[in-house]
């Protein structure tokens, strides 16, 4: 696993994220009692769709952070690997 070029994220934006990420999972963890419980398909496919969301989120606020620092560091340097790594990366996200 590659390290990114952001060593250590601000205390602040560690927070933010690991409070989307605790909030997701209590979704999950909601989403799995009501399984246990017999709810109703589509109120759990809902809560399914609100958890998609939250990641889709999460997704953007880490990608975001990542260009704006390691894509854009490389970029300066005259380093294409970040933003061919970023290409590959996109087509994943993106399927």
């Amino acid at each position: 696993m590659e390290e990114c070029c952001v060593t250590h994220r601000s205390p602040e934006e560690q927070k933010k994220l690991i409070q989307r990420l605790n909030r997701i999972s209590g979704q999950v963890g909601g989403v799995s009692r009501m399984v246990e419980k017999d709810a109703y398909c589509v109120d759990i496919l809902n809560q399914v769709a609100a958890i998609q969301a939250a990641l889709t989120g999460f997704s953007r606020e880490l990608l975001g952070q990542h260009i704006r620092t390691c894509v854009a560091q490389d970029m300066r340097q005259g380093k294409p690997e970040k933003t061919e790594e970023l290409v590959q990366l996109l087509g994943q996200m993106i399927k």
